[in-house]
């Protein structure tokens, strides 16, 4: 032990600091897991993607010490994982690194790992001499101390729905239902929140529960969904809005790694199968009060002032925040008429079909669902664009659109983005979100999302050979 950390001592935390993720951490865990051999080191990029470093633990420590240095880029990467330089901001400037730091409360054991490994989550804070912040993270941290100086602290929970998939792909590259452990044939159950298909999958939850119990994610709730493969997982509610998209993050890997274990793909692209649902990434939302209490609440069924005013700034900023809700070509593909995904900036009480849901519950558990979001989105960046637009309700008083009732699913409310460019375009030109998110990283978003899109028009589709040749 004393051998594996010993050395430079504490860690030196960056200026700003990091609370209590210090190197005494990473002394406590080796107590407890002796035999790990190796620790990863990780971020979550613009795309959501793990990226970061494995060091043996021996070496380990210096994460602590002096953080890890990666180049900046990684966190605006491609979906591909290349860099496509957006705006000049990487190879143009040399590739610059910068210096990542653990997230505290992140090192967790590796259940998946074929020899003992950790896992820490990195951050990478502001950082003198560089053009502009490049971790989601940060714009989160940001709008949740804005919210602190109101005296109020977002309540958050995540729904995370995703598709397990044959390892095996179509002919044309597409995927394919998984194989039913209970017929050897691929699976065609369409039971929504059928027990009996859990069961049939049974073992593949059980891993996932006991991964993230592991990893100290507060997994909770499992149900099928509408189509074949299809299942939802759903998050407890965190007092802390970071921590929150912290465990979306890291259940998305530990959902991908145990389906690997278990001979599937799983996949949260937002519409896999044209002809099924697509997977949204649901967000519940509340505001406590520096005494605990639920300032949503007045005893109405609608939630109080304080609630409408965060619904009118949830439709205020939506076409701005739409690419971050929606981030690439297929995410749009999800907004089809009737399909209860959202295509208005509509409200209502226990009702699937609006964007802005209130779910019932009672008076301390009143809260907005937030629906627009797909489940391939980034969770900080989709929790960041919720709190600014609630944040830019209450500070404006505004008042929300009429309450929806019945299906409007099948209302398109023409003036919002509901293609990818359009939502770029949309974004680029925002006039609310600069204030909460800053101007610097929705430049930076919208320049690495359009070259993205632009690598892709290089792209020939098997479509255009069957069409066109």
């Amino acid at each position: 032990m004393a051998q594996r950390t010993k050395a430079l001592g504490r860690a030196k935390q960056p200026k700003g600091g990091l609370g209590e993720s210090n190197l005494a951490e990473f002394e406590r865990f080796l107590k407890r897991h002796p035999d790990t051999q190796f620790v990863d080191a990780f971020i979550s990029d613009l795309c959501s993607t793990i990226r970061g470093k494995r060091l043996p633990v021996h070496e380990a420590a210096k994460i602590w010490q002096s953080g890890v240095q990666m180049p900046f880029c990684l966190y605006f990467l491609d979906v591909t994982g290349e860099d496509l330089d957006p705006g000049q901001r990487s190879e143009a400037r040399g590739d610059p690194d910068g210096s990542a730091w653990p997230v505290a409360g992140t090192l967790q054991p590796v259940p998946w790992a074929d020899v003992p490994t950790a896992q820490v989550l990195l951050t990478m804070p502001d950082q003198a001499n560089q053009p502009c912040r490049v971790d989601p993270r940060q714009m989160l941290g940001d709008l949740v101390a804005r919210f602190k100086k109101r005296g109020l602290t977002p309540m958050v929970a995540v729904e995370m729905e995703f598709y397990l998939a044959d390892r095996k792909r179509g002919g044309l590259g597409e995927p394919l239902p998984p194989i039913s452990p209970a017929t050897g044939l691929p699976d065609t159950s369409r039971q929504l929140y059928s027990i009996s298909n859990l069961d049939v999958y049974g073992a593949f939850i059980r891993d996932v529960a006991a991964a993230a119990r592991a990893q100290a994610i507060p997994a909770s709730t499992a149900i099928t969904e509408n189509s074949p493969g299809q299942f939802e997982i759903n998050l407890h509610h965190s007092p802390d809005a970071l921590l929150a998209a912290d465990h979306a993050v890291l259940l998305k890997r530990v959902i991908r790694e145990i389906a690997k274990r278990h001979g599937y793909e799983a996949t949260f692209m937002a519409k896999p199968f044209l002809q099924q649902a697509g997977s949204g990434m649901h967000v519940h939302c509340s505001l406590l009060d520096d005494k605990g209490g639920n300032v949503f609440d007045d005893g109405s069924d609608a939630g109080g002032p304080v609630l409408r005013q965060a619904v009118a700034g949830l439709a205020a900023t939506m076409g701005e925040a739409m690419a971050l809700f929606a981030p690439n070509l297929n995410s749009y593909r999800r907004y089809q008429p009737g399909s209860l995904v959202p295509m208005a900036a509509t409200w209502g009480a226990n009702n699937r079909s609006v964007a802005f849901r209130i779910p019932l519950s009672n008076g301390k558990g009143r809260r907005i669902e937030h629906r627009i979001a797909g489940a391939d989105a980034n969770p900080h960046l989709v929790v960041a664009g919720i709190l600014a637009g609630m944040l830019h309700g209450i500070e404006g008083k505004l008042t929300p659109p009429p309450i929806s009732t019945g299906d409007v699913s099948q209302q398109r409310d023409a003036k919002l983005p509901f293609d990818w460019m359009t939502a770029l375009d949309r974004m680029a030109k925002a006039k609310i979100l600069p204030d909460y998110l800053g101007a610097d990283y929705l430049a930076l978003y919208v320049d690495a999302k359009r070259a993205e899109a632009e690598k892709f028009q290089r792209r020939i589709s098997p479509q255009e050979y069957d069409w066109y040749l």
